[in-house]
């Protein structure tokens, strides 16, 4: 009896053949750090919300999925994780499975999802082919099943094009973003960078390349904002913020004056032992810098903050942008150029300032004059970039078109 109610749940569509109610699928296989997921589940919550018989749900490889709230009408399925090692490689981060055994029970539960969900659309964040092709079994299955839309999202900037083009040879990824997608889109702007630059992708696929501007965040209904003066530090997921926390610790341990108060949002994923040592350092500046570990709702932080100093990530990126923030970015160069990269071109179109280690040093002096420079440095509004921030609105009208839900205009 039960088989076959699920059955009939399974087979249930409209009678144009779509579902009743239209399904967005989105695959994240966040291995590490906080960026694909938020991505993930700000597109998701904008797609929802356009039309509201629109269900979305998250595939997504992230330890703290479960700390976040998700809007109405979208949700999310935790796969198994993965953590990486100092020399690169990849383990199991809590089964205790090979890696290999590990990819395959991704991979299964990937497959099962799509199959199950049916989605009318994939979007895949970043990579072409999944974590290590987990996702290649899915996509066979979406492309001889059924005329699902499938679509490559990728952020502004993904690495230094030669190294890109390296990885993505060894992925296979050249070969998957030729076979599978519909259509890629950008979550940026060309004018800041073509994060395929070096690639060598046929004609036919750049024709499909969509650049959306960046993903606009807005304030909480909930929760509260702010009031007092701070500059926000944030490291991003934290994972590898400590250096960044170091020096913003040293320009207040260094300068008894310097103002604003700050509040440090460590990111959960900053080590144990890091995290304990700031907290000492911390304790001893009597409240002129106040942390926290993790915050869901940073973007009532990123609200009240006069100005904030931060790494280079993509969503921290949208989020200076979105509240029109003076910031100073302290981009990592490693493991990859990806945060440098997007932090320069936003600092020659006068949109953010970047605290340089080639230029400038990262010296506790550098950091104390940035934190003195934030209330006199231009807010990003003010270098008047077109199209910055229509990313949402694009991708919703888009994916509106997709499903037949409604004429998109303007939508090129």
């Amino acid at each position: 009896m039960w088989g076959e109610r699920l059955s009939e749940a399974i087979s249930i569509t409209a009678e144009n053949g779509r579902h009743e109610s239209p399904r967005v699928l989105f695959y994240s296989h966040d291995t590490f750090g906080l960026g694909h997921l938020r991505r993930s589940r700000a597109l998701a919550s904008a797609i929802t919300q356009a039309d509201e018989r629109i269900s979305a749900l998250i595939l997504t490889g992230s330890p703290v999925a479960g700390r976040f709230t998700f809007p109405e009408r979208v949700d999310h399925i935790r796969l198994p994780g993965v953590t990486k090692t100092p020399d690169g490689d990849y383990l199991s981060e809590r089964l205790g499975l090979h890696i290999d055994e590990t990819t395959a029970l991704r991979a299964g539960l990937i497959k099962a999802t799509v199959e199950n969900f049916d989605p009318d659309i994939l979007i895949v964040d970043k990579e072409p082919t999944g974590f290590r092709g987990e996702l290649i079994p899915a996509l066979d299955w979406l492309r001889s099943k059924r005329k699902a839309q499938i679509i490559l999202g990728l952020r502004d900037v993904l690495d230094d094009p030669e190294v890109l083009a390296i990885e993505w040879d060894r992925k296979e990824a050249l070969q998957a973003a030729e076979t599978y997608y519909d259509e890629t889109w950008v979550y940026g702007l060309r004018s800041i960078c073509d994060p395929t630059a070096g690639l060598n992708l046929s004609a036919s696929f750049r024709s499909r390349m969509k650049f959306t501007g960046y993903l606009r965040r807005d304030e909480l209904a909930e929760g509260d904002v702010p009031t007092d003066p701070f500059v926000l530090i944030t490291p991003g997921g934290g994972g590898d913020g400590a250096a960044m926390v170091d020096l913003v610790l040293s320009a207040y341990e260094q300068d008894q004056s310097l103002e604003p108060d700050a509040v440090l949002v460590y990111g959960p994923f900053l080590s144990g032992q890091q995290r304990a040592d700031f907290e000492a350092r911390v304790a001893n500046l009597n409240g002129r810098v106040r942390a926290v570990g993790f915050e869901s709702r940073m973007e009532n932080l990123f609200l009240g903050a006069q100005g904030i100093i931060c790494m280079g990530g993509y969503n921290t990126f949208c989020e200076v942008l979105s509240f029109d923030k003076p910031a100073v970015i302290v981009p990592r160069t490693r493991p990859r150029l990806e945060q440098y990269i997007r932090a320069s071109r936003a600092e020659g179109l006068g949109l953010v300032r970047v605290l340089d280690e080639y230029r400038d040093g990262l010296t506790p002096q550098a950091m104390i004059d940035a934190i003195r420079d934030l209330p006199s440095q231009p807010k990003p509004s003010l270098a008047f970039v077109p199209g910055l921030l229509e990313g949402l609105d694009f991708v919703s009208a888009r994916t509106l078109e997709m499903l037949g839900l409604k004429k998109s205009q303007g939508v090129a």
